[in-house]
Order: structure tokens, then C-alpha cells, then sequence
């Protein structure tokens, strides 16, 4: 099977690099597939990744993004083409013509022939715009609408969150939309209690911050936090998002002169475990959620209690996937406050979460979420095939040539299994 993969890939710092790496590292561990990364151009030149076909063919905030992937695509003839999305995978806001143009690729591509499925991994309509700097909201939200009834024209779209699925089904009438967990990017890792408390209590924020994801109501609860427990350690680490250039500096700036602070920027993922596997607590304090949350999900990975903020999207990802989340009331730093400092004081508590989140990573690795990727995939090219050679049951079975017309109705079919 050929698969064409459009995503932002490493090096780009884009959004979903990550997890594009990820999907793509376990795609080429098959065999059976091969694989064409489609993404976008670098503003530096930089080495690829090592073992990665990788083809940079779009620009980021480009109108000419369609016209660049649909020539690329007609050159590998895929049999798959996956889009890795967010609303501004192709342009920012302030560039809504270029996100609009890329947004639309997916339905251009299987207008061309080809099968295409997207995973999505937000929804406008779960989203609070009040800290995302848009102007114009309702105008903004007609715009997400249109552009969520062209998204749905691709052949299939894997969303993350059940209430994602709900939500295209009932507004949008949508068909074929499937909810899969996030995944986990590596083998769990039992919890390592004896890197933990020893003898800080660190806790981690982790993130793209500047929207969404802000750090001025954690920085008004951690010396509170501190004074009850003076142990506490804060860690953060992350880089701006790539529309609010500047928030991190101007945040390391003002506090780098508190040593009880650690302001760890962006982390190369050869020291995710050990950020990781040495933190007490993960804390996700948001002021909305844009889908299912990376940070949460690597918490599982390695066995860590979070505390989050009550917001609907997280509280569901919790419940639907088994995680252990203490949640405090959205924008209440005095609420924050206490949940972190219950959980420091009980080491007891600290386990049980570490041991529920680790069973939750167990079930949602990243083998098993692209096998269930695959699965569909391949029951589309199965299906293909089958309909290639039914318009050949009718021939007479006398027909001495039957089974080379099979053959040349199909060269694949002969390799079914």
C-alpha cells in the first residue's frame, strides 16, 4: 500500500510535528507499506531526519498550496492520501485566504481520484475565542463552518475526542467519522517513583503557550503553592505559539529571578523521558481546549498524575480513556492551588494516579492506534478491488482468457493477502 502523508514533519517547529513524526516512524516500520511524507518548506535549510522520504512541496501561509500538493500527488499515484490538520495546519488567522486554499486540498484530492482521509484534531466549535485575538468572531465561525462542510468531503476523518464525532454527525451530517484515542508516542514506562520527590516535588507545565495554553494563572498560584509547600519545584517548558511570538521570552524574563522556576524552553525528544519521568505532577492550565491534549497523553506515557482545568473537552478525554485528572475550576488560581498542593501531600494519592495513567497509556500505544488506521485503509482497498473485477462476473466461465482479464482488471488482486 502507498500512502502519502501531508503533515508538518521535523524540522519544521509547525504544529502536529510531533505527532506527525511519530505516525510516520511507526507507518515505516511495515513492511508492506510505503510511505511519502508531503511537507512543508523549511524557512532554514536543515538536514531531514535520517530513514524519512520526505518531500517538501508546500508553503506555509502560500494560496498556491493546493496546485503544489495535487502535482505532487499525481506524480506518487498513493493509494492513500492522509492529511495530519488543525484549522491553521496551511496559515494563520491573519491569513485566512492561505488556510482556506489548504483546507480545501483534501476534497480537490479525491475529486482527482485518489482516497484521501483526514485526522482532525480540532473543532471551531469547541473552541473559546476569547484569548485567540480573533476579530470578527461570528464572521470567523460561518468561515469554520464551510470550511468544516469541505473538510467532511474527504473519503473519512478520524477525529480524537467522542464529542468531536458527535458534533460532526448531528450539526454536519457527517459520514464516515470515526473517534480514535491520540495514542501514546513510545512504550510506556512503568512509573519511576524513585526519580520523583527526591527530594523536590517538581511540577510541569509543558506546551505551545501564548493562546490558549498561558502561564499567568499558574504563576499566581505556584507561590502559594510554594508557601504550603515549600519543596514544590516549577518547570516549565514548551516555546511560543507560532501566533503569539514573544509570550515565552517576555515570561522567562520576569521571573528568571525566582530560583524555585525553571524555564526549560523547547525540550529535544531524546529528553522527554527524563523531563518526564523525573516530574510529580503535569499541569495543563488552559483556558480552553483545541482538541485532545498532547501533554495529557505523554503524562500517560510515563505515569504521572496531572491536574487540569475543568474544561468539557479534557473532562470527557479523561472519562472516555481512563485517565487519572484532578480538575480545578477554569481561571480560579486559588482552586489550582489547592488540587496541586492536595496531591503533593499525599504520596498515596500520587500512586494510584501514576499507576491509573500508565494502564490508560498500556491500552492506547501508538502501534495499536495505527493499526486501526490501517485496518480501514485497507478494507477501502479491498473494496476497491472487489468492485474492479465484479463487472467480470458475468463473463462465461468458457471464456479461455477469464482469469488475465481478472488480472489486468486488477494487478493487485492477485496479491490480496
Amino acid at each position: 500500500m502507498k500512502i502519502c502523508f501531508v503533515a508538518a514533519f521535523p524540522p519544521s517547529p509547525r504544529q502536529l510535528n510531533e505527532y506527525a513524526f511519530h505516525i510516520a516512524r511507526e507507518l515505516q516500520k511495515n513492511p508492506l507499506l510505503s510511505l511519502t511524507i508531503l511537507s512543508d518548506e523549511l524557512e532554514t535549510p536543515q538536514p531531514e531526519l535520517p530513514e524519512f522520504d520526505v518531500v517538501r512541496c508546500w508553503r506555509f501561509n502560500s494560496l498556491t498550496n493546493p496546485i503544489r500538493l495535487l502535482r505532487e500527488i499525481h506524480r506518487i499515484k498513493p493509494d492513500i492520501v492522509w492529511f495530519n490538520l488543525v484549522f491553521s495546519s496551511f496559515g494563520t488567522p491573519d491569513k485566512p485566504f492561505a488556510a482556506f486554499a489548504g483546507l480545501c486540498t483534501p476534497a480537490l484530492v479525491r475529486l482527482s481520484g485518489y482516497y484521501t482521509h483526514i485526522t482532525l484534531h480540532h473543532l471551531m466549535e469547541h473552541v473559546d475565542f476569547s484569548h485567540a485575538k480573533i476579530r470578527l468572531e461570528k464572521l470567523y465561525r460561518f468561515a469554520s463552518s464551510i470550511t468544516t462542510r469541505i473538510l467532511l468531503m474527504a473519503n473519512s476523518m478520524s477525529v480524537l475526542l467522542p464529542g468531536y464525532r458527535r458534533t460532526l454527525i448531528k450539526k454536519y451530517k457527517g459520514q464516515d467519522v470515526h473517534f480514535r484515542a491520540h495514542g501514546i508516542f513510545s512504550k510506556p514506562e512503568y512509573p519511576a517513583f524513585e526519580k520523583r520527590n527526591n527530594p523536590d516535588c517538581r511540577i510541569l507545565a509543558i506546551g505551545h503557550w501564548g493562546t490558549y495554553k498561558r502561564l499567568e494563572l499558574l504563576m499566581e498560584a505556584f507561590p502559594k503553592i510554594a508557601e504550603r509547600f515549600p519543596n514544590a519545584r516549577l518547570v516549565v517548558a514548551g516555546s511560543n505559539h507560532h501566533t503569539t511570538p514573544g509570550y515565552w521570552e517576555s515570561m522567562a524574563e520576569k521571573y528568571k529571578h525566582d530560583n524555585r522556576i525553571t524555564f526549560r524552553g523547547y525540550v529535544p525528544e531524546v529528553d522527554i523521558p527524563e523531563l518526564f519521568s523525573t516530574s510529580t505532577i503535569v499541569v495543563m492550565p488552559y483556558s480552553s481546549s483545541t482538541g485532545a491534549s498532547g501533554p495529557a497523553h505523554q503524562a500517560c506515557e510515563y505515569g504521572i498524575p496531572i491536574v487540569s482545568a475543568d474544561i468539557p473537552d479534557f473532562m470527557e478525554m479523561a472519562e472516555y480513556e481512563g485517565m487519572a485528572m484532578d480538575f480545578y475550576k477554569t481561571g480560579d488560581a486559588d482552586d489550582l492551588c489547592d488540587k496541586v498542593v492536595a496531591l503533593l501531600e499525599s504520596p498515596e494519592r500520587q500512586k494510584e494516579m501514576a499507576e491509573q495513567n500508565f494502564a490508560a497509556g498500556v491500552r492506547m500505544t501508538m502501534p495499536e492506534i495505527i493499526h486501526r488506521y490501517l485496518r480501514t485503509f485497507d478494507f477501502h482497498r479491498r473494496t476497491k478491488l472487489l468492485k474492479a473485477v465484479a463487472k467480470f462476473r458475468t463473463l462465461p466461465r468458457w471464456i479461455p482468457s477469464r482469469s488475465a482479464i481478472y488480472r489486468s482488471a486488477s494487478p493487485d488482486f492477485t496479491n490480496w493477502g
